[in-house]
């Protein structure tokens, strides 16, 4: 089973959280935790949604911090990974093949392969950088 698979229920999720089902339909109102949504519109929570929920207890009870903190604090954490994971892609793609990079019209970061030059992505032409042989 997936980590992120959406296979349980709102009663189970609760009970693998320590939490009322009633604690978990607040936090998806407020945008805490989303579930998944069935046909019939019933919540679907992952295992990671178990983990959030979790971390959204330690923060609110060990911590002492309110719920509107904690979205932000959940929020920052997701830009990190996804940042992160940015970062790991550049890095990949700047193996000694594909040194290049050009800026996409949105500031986006694009590998361009070593002797091609990029397309025009905007009317005032893109911006390359490289790196020079040491």
């Amino acid at each position: 089973m997936s980590y992120d698979a959406p296979v349980l229920v709102i009663s189970v999720a609760a009970e693998l959280a320590g939490m009322h089902p009633q604690t978990l339909r607040q936090y998806d109102r407020l945008g805490l935790v989303s579930p998944t949504r069935t046909r019939g519109r019933g919540r679907r929570y992952s295992l990671r949604d178990v983990q959030t929920l979790r971390e959204v207890q330690r923060l609110s009870q060990d911590e002492g911090i309110n719920l509107a903190g904690i979205k932000r604090i959940l929020a920052l954490e997701s830009e990190v990974e996804r940042l992160q994971a940015e970062v790991d892609a550049l890095r990949h793609a700047a193996d000694p093949g594909r040194r290049v990079f050009a800026a996409g019209p949105e500031g986006e970061v694009i590998a361009v392969p070593r002797g091609h030059r990029p397309a025009r992505l905007t009317s005032s032409g893109a911006l390359v950088v490289w790196r020079p042989h040491r």
